[in-house]
């Protein structure tokens, strides 16, 4: 097992400042770790061998993941937040440290928690309590960080992983969205624990000052501790793409790592088989996955090789990793460890709740991103996984993009499902991005394509008159309020030719292309489609391809 509790909130930047060696931050020494710093733990069940120069290995891999809550606010103060504000603008007197300032405990960050607990599976302490982390640097003004060691908001979850494909079958990465019941290989990352704390402010050494920026200072976090289950770089990466989603999905925080909204401290050891861990190392403040993976791989072959080549212990390090080169350096080792003297916050009382609490808010859970992909390719015949994880992505937070296909579908044969998905997908999103727009239900709405693929598919409207009903949606501001769509036809002038017009049409046709008429007579039916083009073209796209074909062949060949 491995410390659930987090060192510090530095950056990047801080770790590796402008001039000399990188600055050590403070470590940490608790209790939690120490059976699999020590390599006194067993090798999780299911555990299989990573890539690495020899199969006699096998890798294991933890995360602690420290997620921005999605609030406006900080955890215990009113003062907002904001990425883009100029530094030292978004402070409180508390979030400053001012003496006689006392926490106020932000309700919404309790519950964004609850439900982020809730959705990765874990039991809800019934009594949780906050703990302060002592410790001397410029990021933490009170000199000690509120966060919940002893008794965290919640504990025992889970989150089950699709199939990750070998790094020597594949290079890609599964998605995030795929179901994991489609595999009897999908896999289980148990959770530790999950618990509520304060952000620490940002600092950067330039030259030979320290400068602080107080704007993060306060800010709510979740770290999300998850037991090393995980045995390769792929997993870990795989697991951190699912927890993104589901945290956008039930709205708790945005997983933007480029903002620094959420990052990755990672524990990873290797050992044989059947043998106790070895001895692991962490890599701190990783605000990629791109990154997480490469540091991953980076180490396991680094451990490898230095168990390979000598018998001497390996040291126990918190390191970095390099993003140009891709290789990790050390920042401190376990002897360098300080001890961060927790206790518990007098200032803030015990977290308790109302009978019912957590059942409602079970209840309101929405449906996880890989459960709607499972149920909507179930439901709609030839609907792809990659078709619904577009619509997920259209907005990830409230499902509109899901909603939005589920009301075109109403009235529609489920067997349409793949056509109704392809008109949304490459039609609309593709003619939004053409316009430079983004995506908005309100510009072609869902009962009116409904019609549109309705129409099309069932032969009373060709494609080419839908797709220009779409082009027109896009391209006018405001004429998708309260338009029908024939009404909007006649408009447009792109009503169905009746079928007295369209075998005068497909009559001139044939006088005007009398070679390819002549090959129709013969017998070659393929040919029959330039006459259909030419139908197309003489009706302004108002005429239906198949109708005209079917009448074409029955005046050439009797049929």
């Amino acid at each position: 097992m491995f410390c659930p509790t987090h060192t510090c909130r530095t950056c990047l930047k801080r770790l590796r400042p402008l001039h000399g060696t990188p600055t050590a931050a403070p470590a940490r020494s608790t209790p939690q770790n120490r059976s699999y710093a020590n390599g006194s733990g067993s090798a999780p069940s299911g555990s299989t061998s990573s890539a690495s120069k020899s199969n006699d290995w096998q890798t294991v891999i933890g995360l602690e993941i420290h997620a921005q809550l999605r609030t406006g606010r900080k955890l215990f103060s009113k003062s907002p937040i904001s990425h883009n504000a100029a530094s030292n603008t978004l402070i409180d007197i508390h979030d400053a440290a001012f003496p006689g300032t006392l926490p106020v405990l932000d309700k919404e960050a309790v519950r964004l928690s609850l439900l982020t607990s809730l959705a990765l599976n874990c039991t809800i302490n019934p009594r949780s309590t906050f703990d302060r982390k002592h410790y001397f640097y410029h990021d933490i003004p009170a000199s000690y960080q509120i966060t919940q060691s002893y008794n965290p908001l919640a504990a025992d979850g889970y989150l089950t992983l699709p199939p990750t494909p070998s790094p020597s079958t594949s290079s890609s990465s599964p998605s995030p969205f795929s179901s994991p019941a489609s595999s009897s290989t999908a896999k289980r990352v148990r959770i530790k624990q999950l618990q509520i704390e304060q952000d620490t402010a940002k600092s950067q050494t330039v030259g030979g000052d320290v400068l602080v920026d107080l704007n993060r200072a306060g800010t709510g976090l979740m770290e999300i501790v998850t037991e090393p289950d995980m045995s390769s770089a792929e997993e870990a990466g795989a697991f951190v793409r699912r927890l993104q989603g589901l945290l956008r999905r039930i709205g708790s925080g945005d997983g933007d790592m480029e903002k620094g909204n959420l990052r990755i401290d990672a524990n990873i050891s290797v050992h044989r088989p059947n043998t106790p861990f070895g001895v692991r190392s962490e890599i701190k403040n990783l605000n990629s996955v791109r990154f997480l993976q490469t540091a991953i791989a980076y180490e396991i072959q680094r451990h490898i090789a230095h168990y390979e080549s000598t018998s001497a212990p390996l040291p126990q390090e918190t390191r970095q990793v390099n993003e140009l080169t891709g290789e990790t350096y050390a920042l401190r080792t376990k002897e360098e460890a300080m001890d961060y003297r927790y206790m518990p916050d007098a200032n803030l009382p015990a977290l308790i709740y109302r009978p019912g609490t957590i059942e409602d808010l079970r209840a309101k859970l929405p449906e996880m991103p890989w459960v709607t992909v499972e149920r909507l390719t179930g439901i709609y015949h030839g609907l792809e996984a990659r078709d619904v994880e577009t619509m997920i992505q259209l907005d990830e937070y409230q499902g509109r993009g899901v909603a939005y296909f589920e009301e075109m579908m109403r009235g529609l044969d489920a067997k349409k499902g793949k056509k109704a998905a392809n008109w949304m997908t490459h039609e609309v999103l593709g003619q939004l991005g053409k316009a430079g727009r983004e995506w908005d239900e309100r510009v072609v709405s869902a009962k009116m394509l409904g019609e549109v693929v309705d129409k099309v598919e069932g032969g009373e409207m060709s494609g080419t008159t839908g797709k220009a009903v779409v082009r027109h949606l896009i391209n006018t501001p405001g004429a998708a309020e309260g338009s029908d769509l024939d009404a909007l036809l006649d408009q447009l002038g792109l009503k169905p030719a009746p079928a007295g017009d369209l075998k005068e049409l497909c009559e001139k046709a044939i006088t005007k292309c009398k070679k390819e008429a002549e090959m129709v007579r013969k017998g070659n039916e393929k040919v029959a489609m330039r006459l259909v083009g030419e139908v197309m073209k003489l009706s302004q796209g108002r005429a239906d391809p198949k109708k005209a074909r079917e009448i074409i062949l029955q005046i050439l060949q009797g049929v």
